[in-house]
């Protein structure tokens, strides 16, 4: 793949046109894709105020193109990356789509936090050139892309994903195998899990879960991750804290019926102001404004 590759994204939502902004910045050349007009209308601007928020030159955005049919935005591309919904159906037909116009030698990459990469490129012809690359929201401003190879992936698509990506500033890993959830979620869903279930057992309420995780082995975990925790404290320790504390660790295999009940309840969080807590428009405004400005702090930052 040339310094400067040909990219194309594949839906101009909240994460496609994050990520077009990350390759933008890089000088890459984007292909920017949606079939709906307000979606194509609304993601240069929404890229020129998100380049300003973190310091960067808003002119970076000239460099993206945008195109209303998939076919001419893909017919050039070195590397295709797909930010469709969540919908296996969808990103199936999108794929068969994408390798019918794209050229021979294109990576073709699915961004997607929960579905399988084997079953999105289940139906290409060439599978050995598709793969997964799990990016985290805002794309922009967090640093982490898991690379998901499936048993067809060829090594050197693997190689090159990884390559293009830390070339934009990304800390792109290998995940050697293609199972539910990844690397990141599994890890973020076990807490969540545990952090449900203290609170459905009347250990503490949903606020001190919180305040707990963010006061304490939280503000570590950006320099500190768990096995080089363990490695500090000593593989012996770990195990004898294992021992004794796993068993008592919740590790039901389906969701907590705490957690469907608020879902049944129509307490949905943000979106309708109570869930696990009670939030205004004031506190939420609030919390978002805090986690954005944080990640921009660590962005201006470099770290």
């Amino acid at each position: 793949m040339s310094e400067k590759a040909a990219i194309t994204v594949v839906g101009a939502g909240l994460m496609g046109a994050g990520i077009a902004q990350v390759f933008a910045s890089a000088g890459h050349r984007v292909a920017l894709f949606d079939e709906f007009a307000t979606a194509r209308e609304t993601a240069l601007p929404r890229i020129r105020e998100n380049l300003a928020a973190v310091g960067r030159d808003p002119s970076l955005s000239e460099t993206i193109t945008l195109h209303a049919k998939l076919a001419d935005a893909v017919a050039e591309a070195d590397f295709v990356i797909e930010a469709a919904p969540e919908n296996l159906g969808l990103k199936q037909q999108i794929f068969v789509e994408i390798e019918a116009a794209a050229k021979p030698h294109a990576i073709l990459a699915s961004n997607t936090s929960v579905i399988p990469i084997t079953r999105i490129m289940e139906k290409l012809a060439d599978k050995t050139r598709a793969l997964g690359t799990h990016w985290w929201n805002p794309p922009y401003l967090v640093p982490l892309v898991e690379v998901i190879r499936t048993l067809d992936t060829a090594d050197a698509a693997v190689t090159a994903t990884l390559a293009l990506l830390e070339s934009v500033g990304k800390t792109a890993v290998e995940v050697k195998k293609d199972v539910a959830g990844f690397v990141g979620n599994r890890l973020q869903h076990a807490l969540w899990r545990e952090a449900i279930a203290l609170v459905d057992d009347g250990v503490c309420d949903a606020e001190t879960v919180d305040r707990v995780v963010k006061a304490s082995f939280g503000r570590r975990l950006a320099v500190l991750g768990p096995l080089e925790n363990a490695d500090m404290v000593g593989t012996d320790l770990t195990l004898a804290i294992h021992q004794y504390v796993l068993p008592h660790i919740d590790a039901s295999p389906r969701p907590s019926p705490y957690l469907e009940k608020l879902v049944a309840d129509g307490k949905l969080g943000f979106k309708t102001g109570q869930g696990f807590r009670g939030w205004t428009r004031e506190q939420q405004t609030a919390l978002r404004r805090q986690v954005a400005e944080h990640l921009i702090m660590l962005e201006r930052a470099g770290v």
